[in-house]
């Protein structure tokens, strides 16, 4: 499954900002692989906080072998030792063995989630132990498909920012003020960022 946006949203993005709009007819359409099980989009964003996507791509692959069906009472039931043989720190470990255990016993509510605004969505996920800001707003992105987030913590963004209005530096004023113009699409203006960013 993709990220899922349309014509008429990259060309609301361009009638809003012509100078990206000019990079989005250069791209076309992007297509960025989602992950619409949250529990699954949790673990996997922790398994690849702070380590290259490769070797993140790797361990994922070796706990899905390994569980077979990720959902939270199969991974409330591992021993830790077990989750952090799969190939990750034991702090990691503890991550996802701990919201495992928080959803299997009906603390937290996966569903109930999708259904509240963005500001709230972050406040819930910010809760939970080993997740940040940032992981939040990427699970809202290939998790939830929220179509307005553009994270001020994600390099890649800035980088993409930056390239494309050629600015030597990026000040928080800045970023909200395009934040603003891609607005109610700023999910979709961020995927164009980031392939900016890796050129």
């Amino acid at each position: 499954m993709y990220f899922e946006y349309g014509q008429e949203v990259m060309d609301y993005l361009t009638e809003r900002d012509p100078v990206l709009g000019e990079a989005i007819r250069e791209i076309g359409p992007i297509q960025r692989k989602v992950m619409p099980d949250l529990f699954k989009g949790l673990v996997r964003n922790i398994i690849g906080q702070q380590i290259a996507s490769k070797a993140a791509a790797t361990v994922w692959d070796r706990f899905q072998n390994h569980v077979e069906e990720v959902i939270p009472e199969k991974v409330a039931k591992l021993e830790l030792e077990e989750i952090q043989q799969l190939g990750m720190s034991m702090r990691k470990a503890t991550y996802i063995h701990g919201i495992a255990k928080e959803i299997d016993r009906g603390e937290l509510d996966l569903k109930e989630l999708s259904k509240l605004p963005d500001e709230a969505v972050v406040k819930a996920l910010q809760s939970l132990p080993g997740i940040g800001i940032w992981t939040a707003e990427m699970l809202m992105i290939f998790s939830m498909q929220r179509l307005d987030v553009l994270s001020w913590g994600d390099l890649g963004i800035k980088r993409g920012m930056m390239r494309l209005y050629g600015l030597e530096t990026l000040d928080r004023k800045t970023f909200e003020f395009y934040r603003s113009l891609y607005s109610p699409y700023g999910s979709v203006a961020a995927l164009y960022l980031w392939e900016l960013s890796a050129d």
